[in-house]
């Protein structure tokens, strides 16, 4: 059998998925289900866009719900306290300066699931992420990025 992908993420990112996935079991799909059962009451289902739109937003639900269910059973919290405290890890937020022009940038490392690069969460995956763990602040840095390379230097690494 193949090996199951593993979700490496911060206790908080983990309490976040937890949270929306109560969530959508416990009132997303009440809601949905009342939607439906109003739906039906309009008659012909062939041409109710209601009970089509409800039952679309039924399917998302439930494939949301088993993909965060999947996520949270391979999940692997990351404790950023066991890494030294000016070394980059999962959890921990990197600031660092584009070489020549030294325009900072600052970014917290997380898992995949609980990226959000507008709001400065990076996830673990990503190029810049890759590059920057396990290095340390005061260390010169080679990303290799989409359009060539970009040199930065970390000039601070923080626990979030």
């Amino acid at each position: 059998m193949a090996e199951e992908k593993v979700y490496p993420m911060t206790p908080e990112g983990k309490k976040q998925l937890e949270d929306e996935l109560e969530e959508l079991k416990t009132v997303k799909r009440g809601e949905i289900i009342e939607r439906i059962k109003i739906a039906r009451g309009f008659g012909d289902l062939s041409e109710n866009s209601e009970y089509e739109s409800a039952k679309d937003e039924q399917a998302f639900v439930e494939g949301r719900i088993t993909t965060l269910e999947n996520m949270l059973r391979f999940a692997q919290v990351v404790d950023s306290d066991e890494v030294d405290k000016d070394e980059v890890s999962i959890g921990k937020t990197v600031v660092f300066k584009e070489l020549p022009d030294e325009e900072e940038e600052e970014y917290k490392i997380v898992g995949s699931a609980e990226s959000d690069p507008f709001s400065g969460k990076i996830s673990n995956d990503s190029p810049i992420a890759q590059a920057l763990i396990g290095k340390r602040k005061g260390d010169k840095v080679t990303i290799e990025i989409p359009n060539g390379n970009m040199d930065v230097e970390i000039v601070s690494v923080k626990e979030s």
